[in-house]
């Protein structure tokens, strides 16, 4: 395998993943020093939309961390970070809104969301094994545990390929319910929680690139081992 093609599989996925995260935490930083005019918090917001789809069972927790903002369905459980829960941001309610749109996914049996559940055991098996596999089937030159890692990393590419239209579907929805209830106002706010979806976005995107990248990478790397 020639250095041009390890640096187009890995090296440019890798390249792509830190300028996504890099977006994230501009267009957060950005927009979470501007207040929307509703001075609704993330806390607020969440709670409200969940009230008005009629969702009583989820429960709204503030978590530490930054960007660790996540909908758990098999608890039913919006985990806000500390800056989304308490900020009464453009930001914070954007990604306070994501998060209820994964809820109301689940509230709505929304398939790909359902789908994604259901591979979550597989897929964190996957990832716990993989470094074990990657370093045996390269340094000892193991081809079933190359084998191993093939399977690992195609698990890994499937789940982010569900994952795009679950992150798209809940961000969509958040967009039209925050306008829908005035807690964003159309023309500024609206373009300032777009851009910190829209840059949240470009990390799954990148995560799938990652993971077929690097699962093109092993079948030619066992390929060249034959």
């Amino acid at each position: 395998m020639t250095f041009e093609l390890y640096i187009l599989l890995i090296g440019v996925p890798l390249a792509f993943g830190l300028w996504a995260q890099f977006r994230v935490s501009s267009a957060f930083k950005t927009y979470k020093e501007i207040p929307a005019v509703s001075r609704v918090t993330g806390a607020e917001a969440a709670r409200r939309i969940l009230a008005d789809a009629g969702i009583n069972d989820v429960r709204v927790e503030e978590i530490n961390g930054m960007l660790g903002d996540h909908y758990d369905p098999s608890d039913k459980k919006l985990c806000l970070s500390t800056d989304v829960y308490n900020g009464a941001s453009i930001a914070s309610v954007g990604i306070a809104a994501h998060e209820c749109g994964h809820a109301l996914q689940h509230q709505k049996n929304y398939g790909p969301l359902n789908l994604r559940m259901q591979i979550v055991p597989a897929t964190q098996f996957a990832s716990q094994i993989l470094p074990f596999v990657i370093i045996g089937g390269f340094f000892f030159h193991m081809t079933g545990l190359i084998n191993v890692g093939i399977a690992c990393y195609a698990v890994l590419m499937v789940f982010q390929l569900i994952t795009l239209p679950v992150e798209f579907d809940a961000s969509n929805r958040a967009r039209v319910i925050l306008q829908q209830m005035g807690i964003i106002q159309p023309g500024k706010e609206s373009e300032g929680v777009d851009a910190v979806l829209n840059a949240a976005a470009l990390t799954y995107v990148a995560a799938f690139v990652a993971a077929l990248g690097n699962l093109i990478y092993l079948l030619m790397a066992r390929k060249d081992e034959r």
